[in-house]
């Protein structure tokens, strides 16, 4: 391999790993405060709001919700298992620790009027009016 090759190499490595760590810390520092941010979906029916938040490993106890005004807040942890709390990261992709997930809704009035977690998804049901 020339030398060229090689430089061309290692800078396509150290720009990797930076985007690597800057991914990482969007998903874990949002505004200064050590928490991840749950991807959601949002779906509206005529009468409701269905919102589906992606909370892999998270346990149903350590979630809450909460509403006030036109924004949802959904809290919680996700604990590392403890099988895995002296192992060294090979890769880390599932973020854990506390969580906090804001969503702005519309300007109706909503209210919570169902909430279950399956597969690994909290899906919520906010009744129109």
């Amino acid at each position: 391999m020339s030398r060229r090759q090689l430089e061309a190499m290692m800078w396509a490595d150290a720009c990797e790993a930076m985007q690597r760590a800057e991914r990482l810390q969007r998903q874990f520092f949002h505004h200064g405060a050590p928490y991840w941010e749950a991807p959601v979906d949002i779906y509206e029916t005529g009468d409701a709001l269905f919102i589906l938040v992606a909370l892999p490993g998270v346990e149903p106890d350590t979630i809450t919700v909460s509403m006030s005004a036109g924004l949802l807040m959904v809290r919680g942890q996700r604990s590392l298992p403890p099988e895995l709390q002296n192992a060294r990261i090979v890769r880390m992709e599932i973020p854990h620790g506390d969580f906090e997930r804001r969503i702005e809704l519309p300007s109706a009035p909503f209210q919570l009027s169902g909430r279950h977690l399956a597969n690994g998804c909290l899906m919520l049901r906010l009744q129109k009016g």
